[in-house]
Parts: C-alpha cells; structure tokens; sequence
C-alpha cells in the first residue's frame, strides 16, 4: 500500500489482475503442440548403438534410412552446453559433466526403452522417458544433482509413474550446483544478441 493508505494500482499491479482475471500468462512458443505420429505411450526397444546423446537432456536416435528422431528426455533440465544455432555461445557450468552422465549411462545399457508422450513438444521433437536396464534415466540424473526437475513446472506430460519417480530422486538429490537451466538460457539470449551487435558472436 502507499504511505497513505491506498492501495497503489501501479503496472507491476495491472498486470497481477490481468493474470488473475484471464489465467496464467505463457510464454511465447515457436508452435503448438501436435499429436505423436509414432507409437505413444508404451514402451518401444531400442538398440543401445542406435542412441546418440546430444546433451544431458537431449538424445537422438538414428531408425536406419534416413530416419532420425530427436528426444527431448521428459522431466528433467541439465545444464546447457554450447549450441551457437540456439543462442548458446557458451558452456554452463556443469553441462559438459551432465553431457558426460548421459554419455556413459547409455553406453554401459544393454536394453534401452523409450515411452513417448502423446504429444511432441513446440519444435517437432519428441518428448519422452528413457529407460536403461529397466531404470528411468531422468530419474538416474536428478540423483547424480545433474539435472533440475521439471515435472513441478511443467507436470507429467500424461505420464505419472515416471514423473513420481523423477520427484521421488529430486527429495534425496544434493542441492544443485548449477544455475536453474531456464535462467541460463535467458542470460545467454540476451548476451548473444549483445555479441551479434558487435560482430563477436563465436563462429
């Protein structure tokens, strides 16, 4: 309130009654969501040599003809390391070592099964579980403190008992060691902006 006693209707304040009258405010998106076209919500085999790892929460696998699919890992955000197409000119703290649990964690698997969501996330990829030798491997890297969960922002996508079990490892996780993911990613596409501006953007 204001030294006198009124409540003061100020923009931070407008825009709260916004929020309050017409939802949660999203942020931008590149495109909706659009349904899976590949088998969802079961779990399907995949071949350990067919998995390539991209980051700590990001892995492709290559189906043979031509045929690659990306997978955005479901419940948990690691530590970035540098894409310069994505506005990430630098490593973060600890994504290389988050990029490395993934690494050898799908190396040693001997099966490898993935639980797709019904729907794919805002750019095309896939959004799914990972599982090696039966254990859930967001589960397996919010344990190591590599990874934030994100099942409490972004709930469980219609898949529950992997979700639990993410929360369930965030409980006995150490505290991160990081910055929160979202906010490195923020920081980065501002100064990437600022090093395009003068010509210093790493090529």
């Amino acid at each position: 309130m204001s030294p006198s006693g009124h409540r003061w209707w100020g923009p931070v304040s407008i825009v709260l009654l916004f929020v309050g009258a017409a939802g949660t405010l999203s942020p931008a998106r590149a495109a909706d969501p659009k349904p899976q076209t590949r088998p969802s919500m079961q779990k399907v085999a995949i071949e350990p040599s067919q998995v390539r790892v991209d980051d700590g929460d990001t892995v492709w696998i290559d189906w043979g003809g031509g045929d690659r699919e990306t997978i955005r890992i479901l419940g948990i955000d690691t530590p970035e390391i540098q894409h310069l197409p994505h506005d990430l000119p630098y490593d973060q703290t600890f994504g290389r070592q988050a990029m490395g649990f993934a690494q050898g964690a799908f190396a040693v698997a001997t099966q490898v099964q993935l639980l797709r969501a019904a729907t794919t996330d805002p750019y095309g990829r896939t959004l799914g579980y990972l599982f090696l030798d039966g254990k859930n491997y967001s589960a397996l890297v919010v344990a190591a403190g590599l990874a934030a969960e994100s099942v409490s922002f972004y709930g469980d996508n219609g898949l529950p008992e992997p979700a639990q079990e993410v929360l369930a490892a965030s409980k006995t996780a150490p505290p991160l060691a990081f910055e929160p993911p979202h906010e490195f990613r923020r920081r980065m596409r501002d100064l990437s902006k600022y090093l395009r501006e003068k010509g210093q953007y790493p090529e």
